[in-house]
C-alpha cells in the first residue's frame, strides 16, 4: 500500500529529487525520485524537522541583527551556533542513514549503497 502511494503521483522532470509525504496514519514517509532513489520511513523525520525549523528561525534573527547593525561579534557567535546546529542535525540523518538505509542495503547485496554512503560522509564533512 505505501509503496503504491508513493510510486503512484506526479511529477514534473526527470531529475533526482527527495521529499516527504504524510501518509493517512500520519507516518511521515521520505521518498526519492531520479536514478539513485530509494525510499522508507525515516525514524528520526520529526526530530529533524524541528531542528531545521528551529535552525530557519534562529537564522532569520541573525538576518534581523545584521539589519539592526549589530556588533559583528554577537553576530559571528550566533553564526557559529546555527552552524553548530546544522551539524549536529547533519549527525542524526548521517546515523539513521547507516541505521536504516545502509543496514537495508547490504541485506539486499546493494553494493553501491556503500560506495553513495562515503560520498555522503565526503560531502557532509566539508
Amino acid at each position: 500500500m505505501i509503496e503504491e502511494q508513493l510510486e503512484n503521483h506526479l511529477h514534473e522532470g526527470e531529475e533526482e529529487h527527495m521529499h516527504t509525504h504524510v501518509l493517512e496514519d500520519g507516518t511521515t514517509v521520505m521518498h526519492s525520485h531520479g536514478e539513485h532513489g530509494h525510499h522508507h520511513s525515516h525514524a528520526q523525520t520529526k526530530a529533524v524537522l524541528n531542528r531545521l525549523s528551529r535552525a530557519i528561525g534562529h537564522l532569520e534573527s541573525i538576518k534581523r541583527m545584521v539589519e539592526d547593525g549589530r556588533d559583528c561579534s554577537e553576530v559571528l557567535i550566533q553564526l557559529s551556533a546555527v552552524k553548530s546546529a546544522i551539524n549536529n542535525t547533519g549527525k542524526i540523518i548521517l546515523q539513521d542513514h547507516i541505521e536504516h538505509c545502509i543496514v537495508d542495503a547490504v541485506e539486499h547485496g546493494d553494493k553501491d549503497a556503500i560506495k553513495e554512503l562515503e560520498r555522503a560522509i565526503d560531502r557532509f564533512m566539508k
